[in-house]
């Protein structure tokens, strides 16, 4: 058997590997096929496609440019590097491999529906920085009349005090407890819940000191992403937000899932109940180019209105990056930076509101997306923004800032969490099931007083049938979902 016959050979198993969700598997498997004869697209094309299910978007591109170099009339090439790119929010980039697939294949429906709504991105995001260079943006919250927003009779929904305009604890558990049936709060409640969050934000800095409370517990939790039912069986199984119980939600509350106005209203109405024993730390989907692809957008707009998605979006811009439990555990939703000797105080003075939206580098952008790695020094990033970085990273960083370990979230683990770098850096991920498809159990971490951790792992419950990205099904074939 020559080395071309071996390569297929290899190239059939990794199929096989792909077809039963084996994607890390199927991935080793494709690189011993391109090892073997590295001048075949499809080969690429394919182990693409397993880095687009991993999310790993920048190694999805980088294959897909290879196809290319190999045969640039390969149109699976730009199909995939479409999708890749679409993932990232680069919707510039994207609409122009989808022009390229759609004048190739121009009785392909499913892609001609890809390029209008692309392109229906596109002129959207164009309108808006017009707008915004043209004219002095006016906050939401200054448009907002609360009082003039009337609850109608017919409403049987639980209701703030009109007196106090404050949320109580009844208030918060009617709240979920009416989620739980799939029915809505008003809209002036939801209002009132954001607008009282965005204020608090606002008036903190970019890190925040958290204490452990001294009779109770803090418990950090990663990414939930919508998944509203699991979301609330970690307070079932582990105790709901007190005065003794403080939680830190580390980032990606929302998309992906499609209960994220549930998750996000229940974790504001926390925070506005418990401002010292609840935190929230932005992640990478708390960003408007990933609201619109996967799911958030979309299911604020149909549950509510494009005035309360805009609330949303400015809301997201005020929350922290970043907190430092008791002076030495540090807690950001992504990881550490492209350069050495960063300090927190840099860190507490980054002018996040200012910024906004993330952009493709610096600290902000680092914080949100970096990845760790087990070689040493620093990466490039498989997710194509943010970099990777190694275990004298993270020792440079904590012997920089006293302190005595990382704790992230940002990406999917088998057992809901890892940890890396010598036992410095951990990984913390809380949507078991991910997706309703990764079969990965879900994890929490409780902190005491003295700082011991305790790793808790669950897995998913039953939920309504309501797929994810429900509200962003028009993307679902392109991302692979």
């Amino acid at each position: 058997m020559n080395r071309e016959q071996k390569a297929e050979e290899v190239k059939n198993e990794a199929n096989v590997l792909f077809k039963e969700k084996h994607f890390s598997e199927a991935i080793k498997k494709y690189t011993e096929a391109i090892e073997l004869n590295d001048r075949v697209a499809s080969y690429y094309t394919n182990r693409a496609f397993c880095h687009l299910k991993l999310e790993a978007y920048g190694y999805a591109i980088s294959d897909a440019d290879k196809a290319l170099e190999i045969d640039p009339n390969f149109t699976k090439a730009n199909y995939r590097r479409a999708s890749a790119n679409m993932a990232l929010g680069n919707f510039k980039e994207a609409l122009k491999d989808l022009k390229i697939v759609s004048k190739r294949a121009p009785n392909d429906k499913d892609a001609k529906l890809k390029l209008d709504e692309c392109a229906k991105i596109v002129r959207r995001v164009e309108f808006e920085k017009a707008i915004e260079h043209n004219e002095m943006r006016r906050s939401v919250a200054d448009t907002l009349d609360i009082d003039a927003m009337a609850i109608e009779s017919s409403y049987d929904g639980p209701r703030i005090d009109s007196e106090t305009n404050m949320v109580d604890r009844e208030f918060v558990n009617g709240m979920i407890q009416r989620f739980k049936d799939q029915k809505k709060i008003h809209k002036k409640y939801a209002f009132m819940i954001i607008l009282a969050v965005r204020k608090m934000m606002l008036e903190a800095p970019s890190l925040i000191d958290v204490k452990v409370p001294s009779d109770g517990k803090l418990t950090i939790c990663g990414d939930v992403h919508g998944q509203f039912y699991d979301f609330i069986n970690i307070f079932d199984i582990n105790g709901y937000p007190s005065e003794k119980h403080t939680y830190l939600f580390n980032g990606d509350f929302v998309d992906r899932g499609s209960f994220s106005v549930e998750v996000i209203l229940t974790l504001f109405a926390y925070k506005w109940l418990y401002p010292n024993n609840l935190y929230l730390a932005r992640g990478n989907h708390e960003t408007d180019n990933m609201n619109k692809v996967y799911g958030f957008e979309g299911e604020v707009k149909a549950k509510f209105s494009e005035m309360m998605f805009k609330l949303f979006s400015e809301t997201f811009n005020a929350l922290p990056l970043s907190h430092v439990v008791e002076n030495k555990i540090f807690v950001t939703h992504g990881g550490l930076f492209s350069r050495d000797n960063v300090t927190l105080d840099e860190i507490r003075k980054i002018d996040r509101i200012g910024q906004g939206q993330p952009g493709a580098e610096g600290l902000m952008c680092e914080l949100l997306w970096s990845d760790p790695q087990p070689e040493m020094g620093r990466g490039k990033s498989k997710r194509g923004v943010g970099i990777q970085f190694g275990p004298d990273v993270t020792r440079n960083f904590l012997e920089t800032n006293n302190l005595d370990m990382i704790i992230r979230s940002h990406e999917v683990k088998e057992e809901g969490y890892v940890i890396e770098h010598d036992g410095k850096c951990v990984t913390v991920f809380s949507a078991p099931n991910y997706c309703d498809t990764v079969g990965n159990k879900g994890a929490l971490i409780n902190i005491t007083p003295d700082l011991k951790l305790d790793y808790v792992t669950f897995s998913a419950v039953p939920h309504p049938s309501v797929k994810p990205m429900q509200y962003a099904s028009q993307f679902s074939g392109l991302l692979g979902m």
